[in-house]
């Protein structure tokens, strides 16, 4: 049903995990609008990695907010908001910080509550009976071998309604499913490069930020929950693309059939930006007019003309290629996302490398949340700007915004700089 979220007419609709829309009368209700008022542009805002809908209504409320201080004179707006089902992670940098003393039974409350979180989130059959089972596990792993073996299997086991197909990313899943799972839990935990967290910046709300993964989780613990973060990440990221080529892409051609002149902006936070990004790089008869990436969560070789030895382009290069995005796309990224920039540093652990730079812009595995678009021809860099500071956008170019000292952490984008760059994109299509 629509609301108004700062003068925004505000449309959310709802996808189900095959991508389809809940309830098709929301579809329709826009529609509605669309043709009753005239309206120049639609923002297209996509969450990440919230579980519920209260907090992708918080995310859009907030960063709303802002887009309205900045909205370009003359233009009329709506507000589409995706509402999909996701899970969080277990994120560290969202426990409060405290003493050491009592650790593994912080360790063992955190894996229980996620795994019970995590309950209903996989689409492999039996994936439920799976993370039961491996709740029982949780207070062996530190003393038993076996224990850990078979809570790699049960892990392993509930990625099995992953599709490949939709997983061409460089983020080593295939590392995950071949490790051996005797070891698996043991090398996860093994003591993290990226231990030290960058300052934060000014204003950012204070998340208990902890030194290492030490500092709350034994070694042990903190491979569980890495493996269980890796896992959670693969079954999110697949279904952020399924979402995203299926269902809001069939919603934004219907609409896009009817109101050919509408300009299409769309904005996605996390894996948010992957849902809209899969959304616009199909094969459909209709452009988006801008795309603007917030710590988006997949490859920072998502866009690569060629990334390695193969000349493998990139899994989302066709939307260059193709000029499926007509005005430019931007893409915010920071060294204090924790979130982002440790998830694929376990990759490269798990692949075997020693990269001197782990995680960052030159790891075979990185997210374009930490680093930016790589190795894309296309890209251009520059840094997020803090009010008034105006942008020289272009069209065809994917810009990419350091947001080191703005952006505190992965979830930290309700700020008037990323609203800015936001609408100053808008305003030049």
């Amino acid at each position: 049903m629509m609301t108004t979220l700062h003068e925004f007419p505000f449309f959310p609709i709802n996808f189900n995990k095959k991508g389809e829309v809940v309830a098709p009368t929301e579809v329709a209700e826009l529609l509605a609008h669309l043709s009753a008022t005239p309206v120049t542009d639609l923002l297209v805002l996509s969450h990440g990695w919230n579980n519920d809908t209260d907090e992708a209504h918080a995310l859009y409320d907030g960063l709303l907010g802002f887009l309205r201080r900045f909205a370009p004179v003359g233009r009329t707006f709506a507000v589409l908001g995706v509402q999909w089902p996701s899970k969080k992670f277990a994120d560290s940098d969202l426990i409060p910080g405290g003493a050491a003393s009592g650790a593994s039974q912080v360790a063992d409350a955190e894996l229980l509550a996620q795994l019970e979180l995590l309950r209903g989130a996989f689409d492999a059959n039996g994936a439920d009976a799976a993370l039961d089972e491996a709740k029982s596990l949780v207070p062996l792993l530190e003393d038993k071998q076996t224990a850990r073996t078979r809570f790699a299997d049960l892990l392993k086991s509930v990625l099995a309604g992953v599709e490949t197909a939709t997983t061409q990313d460089i983020d080593g899943l295939e590392h995950v499913q071949g490790a051996p799972s005797s070891s698996l839990v043991e090398k996860l935990g093994q003591p993290d490069l990226l231990t030290t967290a960058p300052a934060a910046a000014e204003g950012t709300p204070a998340l208990g930020h902890v030194a290492g993964l030490g500092d709350i989780f034994s070694d042990i613990k903190a491979g569980a929950r890495n493996l269980l973060n890796f896992t959670t990440y693969y079954q999110m990221k697949e279904r952020a693309g399924l979402v995203g080529s299926t269902g809001l892409r069939g919603v934004l051609a219907s609409i896009k059939q009817v109101h050919p002149a509408l300009k299409l902006h769309l904005v996605g936070h996390s894996f948010g930006g992957r849902l809209v990004t899969a959304a616009i790089s199909g094969q459909d008869q209709f452009e988006a007019a801008s795309l603007s990436l917030l710590q988006a969560a997949f490859s920072h070789y998502g866009f690569s003309d060629s990334y390695d030895d193969s000349h493998k382009p990139g899994f989302f290069r066709p939307l260059l290629t193709s000029r499926r995005v007509t005005g430019p796309v931007l893409a915010t990224h920071t060294a204090a996302d924790f979130a982002v920039g440790r998830m694929y540093p376990l990759a490269s652990r798990l692949a075997g490398q020693v990269a001197a730079d782990l995680g960052g812009p030159t790891d075979t595995y990185g997210g374009i949340g930490r680093n930016g678009a790589q190795k894309t021809p296309e890209a251009t860099t520059g840094t997020l700007l803090r009010v008034p500071g105006t942008y020289a956008f272009a069209p065809g170019r994917i810009h990419n915004l350091n947001a080191d000292g703005i952006i505190g952490n992965h979830s930290d984008i309700s700020r008037e700089e990323v609203a800015a760059a936001i609408m100053q994109a808008v305003a030049t299509t």
